[in-house]
């Protein structure tokens, strides 16, 4: 391999190296065929369920092959800076192969991720406010202490690792025409790239960022951490190694928005039982807001780059969701300060089929009289219509609903 970022080059044979690297450990992850993204959207979908590869994301491929590749290099240990995925990875490369891992995180860093890293052996330490500053951290000790640096994307190893997920693509999908892969730091965008167009250059690739980290559309990100669901792709600046990379092999970059990518994610869940991280997502979000449209003909395969979701998470999307779709109510009104004032307004509620989610009660803030509450009460609907009744009900009985969301 050319080691001039300008010029290099990955062969067939050393993506095909590689998965024999990895063979032992990399599973083949299955294509799943989405109906109900098909049906919606008036083409063929698939999608690569990446998420339930090895310690739960893509990442194991690049780093088994750049474990593989350093033989003794690595005798001292290895060392990286990654916001989570990189790190349970090359943890995971670490000890199957005997040595010593360090790996350095931003803060805030998803705690499943960290835990999963220690879980291999590794000594994971604080790097910082972002990926940046946790892999120059990671550099400077890898030169204090002789370890092997092991870049999370911009390794020609790595991305020859990331490619054999295209290899896996052509082996399964016979008619593909297009495929959407998540784009951070680019390794796996560009390898999946020339891992299909070195065989069939016809293939569509698109990439797809956070609108809110997207160094690859907007140019390099201001330092600070960026919040986001998907922290997973949130890197401030391309590789010198990935960006002519993806300039050369990769047809299109689009970029998506925050609520889309909690929308992909609840789509997910709900339609294909699948749970896949922000980042993960950010394809099927691609495709919802239109960004991107399926294939005329042939398959149009989205990557599930992973599915290491913080399980805190889960009850927030729901919530969102739920509301988002109308089978949430939550209204506001003003009641007696006197007891069964509240279980009168519930039996109405109860009357009307609705399911009881949560009462808070508001003493402050407002100008209440002295005698008076306030209640916000959340409940289950079964939709719009269903809450039009249930509002109507209750102010047929007298009751001022002054505030209304999840309609």
């Amino acid at each position: 391999m050319a080691t001039n970022s300008d010029a290099i080059e990955i062969s067939l044979d050393e993506i095909r190296a590689a998965r024999a690297a990895g063979a032992a450990t990399v599973q083949h992850t299955p294509i799943v065929r989405s109906a109900y993204l098909s049906e919606l959207l008036g083409g063929k979908v698939v999608l690569k369920a990446e998420n339930l590869q090895r310690t739960g994301v893509f990442k194991i491929r690049g780093a088994l092959n750049k474990v593989a590749r350093l033989g003794d290099a690595a005798r001292n240990g290895v060392v990286t800076g990654s916001a989570g995925n990189h790190a349970q990875a090359l943890a995971l490369a670490a000890q199957l192969a005997g040595v010593r891992c360090e790996i350095f995180v931003p803060k805030g860093a998803s705690l499943s991720k960290v835990a999963a890293s220690r879980r291999f052996g590794a000594t994971v330490l604080e790097g910082g406010d972002n990926v940046d500053s946790a892999i120059i951290m990671a550099l400077a000790r890898s030169a204090e202490a002789k370890m092997a640096f092991c870049h999370p994307f911009d390794d020609v190893d790595v991305v020859a690792g990331q490619a054999t997920l295209g290899l896996e693509l052509l082996e399964d999908i016979e008619d593909l025409e297009q495929v959407i892969v998540p784009l951070g730091g680019g390794g796996l965008l560009s390898g999946v790239a020339i891992a299909l167009k070195l065989q069939k250059p016809g293939i569509r690739v698109i990439g797809v960022q956070i609108d809110s980290c997207a160094p690859y559309l907007y140019g390099e990100m201001p330092a600070g951490p960026v919040p986001t669901l998907a922290d997973g792709i949130a890197v401030k600046k391309p590789g010198v190694i990935t960006r002519p990379l993806v300039d050369k092999w990769v047809d299109e970059i689009v970029a998506v928005d925050e609520s889309s990518v909690a929308d992909a994610m609840m789509l997910l869940m709900e339609h294909s039982r699948l749970f896949v991280e922000g980042g993960g997502a950010v394809g099927v979000s691609a495709l919802l807001t239109g960004r991107v449209t399926p294939a005329q003909t042939g398959t149009t395969c989205v990557v599930l780059s992973g599915g290491n979701v913080d399980l805190g998470l889960i009850p927030n999307l729901i919530r969102r969701h739920e509301t988002e779709a109308g089978r949430r109510l939550i209204v506001f009104t003003r009641l007696p300060d006197r007891p069964g004032g509240l279980a009168r307004l519930l039996t109405i509620f109860a009357n009307m089929d609705a399911n009881l989610i949560e009462v808070q009660h508001v003493r402050e803030g407002l100008d209440f009289a002295v005698r008076e509450t306030g209640v916000q009460i959340t409940v289950e609907v079964r939709g719009a219509e269903h809450a039009d009744l249930i509002i109507n009900a209750a102010k047929a009985e007298g009751y001022e609903i002054s505030a209304i969301t999840g309609r």
